[in-house]
């Protein structure tokens, strides 16, 4: 968990996905995402069934579940499908 404590505390927007192998339809958009806003995002994947602990700690219940942290603050937080343009237009809140 002290990794993720580093990845969060980033002050560039931190947009991060935690899917399983039944949400990985998700890897376009996250590709459209990290195209259109280049270095003013970090975009991260994280496996749910390989972290348990922090899935328990963060009380993910759904894939994909995305959440966007900018300074160690969970800025936004949703679960279910979304499209590109509307994580683009979260995460251009929060640059």
């Amino acid at each position: 968990m002290a990794k993720f404590g580093e990845i969060i505390s980033s002050s560039i927007p931190t947009l991060i996905d935690f899917f399983n192998e039944d949400s990985q339809v998700v890897q376009n958009t996250l590709n459209d995402v990290a195209t259109v806003l280049g270095n003013q995002v970090k975009v991260i994947k994280i496996d749910v069934n390989k972290n348990n602990q922090l899935v328990d700690a963060l009380r993910i219940k759904g894939t994909p579940t995305f959440i966007i942290y900018k300074n160690s603050e969970m800025k936004w937080r949703q679960s279910g499908n979304q499209d590109a343009d509307t994580l683009i237009s979260l995460v251009e809140k929060f640059i």
